[in-house]
């Protein structure tokens, strides 16, 4: 069987476009003629649209190919409309959930194949993923307050964050890191070299995200418990042959991370 090249799908074009604009956007805000709210709303569309766009690209050179600029730009403009809305009022994350519909019926039109995510619902892998996200969750709320003394919260802030995380955050990390890219490198090489670059460069994601906190134990606790799931997942995918179970992990392990808060 002929794979595509690596890179094979690429929406450069796109990419480009959106650099240029998280570009101009971030020369705005440092002139003053825009507030930093909206390098935070553009940031949002740019980063997690455009890992959604290049999953959408390497997944249409796979059969049924399919035109994929269109449901990029769709989906890019959703997470903008979110992001805008909970700029005004934190209860306007509930249109990140747009985002999850949207792949679903891409999905159930068989153009996330390619990425693991088709009709088939694998109701073992997918206990499995709850399982492994319940697992970690877990252990990092008992180690937050056990061991740093955080506190657990269910707030309303914390509900908008996991509205974000179920539409932007896990869906961008997972078709990309995973479904795109881990599926990719694990037709050429071994699951061991696979697996260590997809992880590697969905923690370096991480990382440089300017709205991680900078306390010590942060970093070190993401660079744990991000590579944990980011094995996990890929694994699950390895295994299962669907995106689904470590969509399930994901959501539960952040789900858990934003009820994590200082005292």
């Amino acid at each position: 069987m002929v794979f595509p090249g690596l890179l094979t799908g690429t929406p450069a074009g796109l990419l480009a476009v959106l650099a240029a604009v998280l570009a101009m956007c971030a020369a705005l805000v440092h002139l003053g003629w825009l507030p930093p709210s909206a390098l935070r709303v553009v940031t949002v569309a740019v980063v997690h649209g455009g890992l959604l766009a290049i999953a959408f690209g390497w997944a249409a050179t796979t059969p049924p190919q399919w035109r994929p600029l269109g449901p990029s730009v769709i989906i890019i403009l959703v997470l903008a409309v979110a992001a805008t809305g909970t700029r005004w009022d934190p209860r306007a994350a509930i249109f990140y959930l747009a985002s999850p519909l949207w792949l679903t019926f891409l999905a159930l039109s068989g153009r996330l194949r390619a990425l693991g995510l088709r009709w088939e619902m694998p109701v073992g892998g997918s206990l499995l993923g709850l399982a492994a996200g319940l697992t970690l969750g877990g252990h990092m709320l008992l180690a937050a307050a056990v061991t740093f003394g955080h506190r657990v919260t269910t707030d309303g802030l914390v509900l908008a964050a996991i509205a974000y995380d179920a539409g932007a955050n896990v869906p961008s990390s997972e078709l990309f890191f995973r479904g795109a890219l881990f599926n990719r490198l694990q037709r050429r090489w071994s699951f061991a070299a696979a697996v260590t670059v997809a992880t590697a460069v969905g923690l370096l994601r991480y990382l440089v995200d300017p709205l991680l906190p900078r306390a010590p134990e942060i970093i070190v606790g993401t660079l744990v418990y991000v590579t944990l799931l980011g094995v996990i997942n890929a694994w699950l995918l390895w295994w299962s042959g669907s995106l689904l179970p470590g969509l399930v992990a994901s959501l539960v392990f952040f789900a858990a991370y934003r009820m994590v808060a200082a005292v």
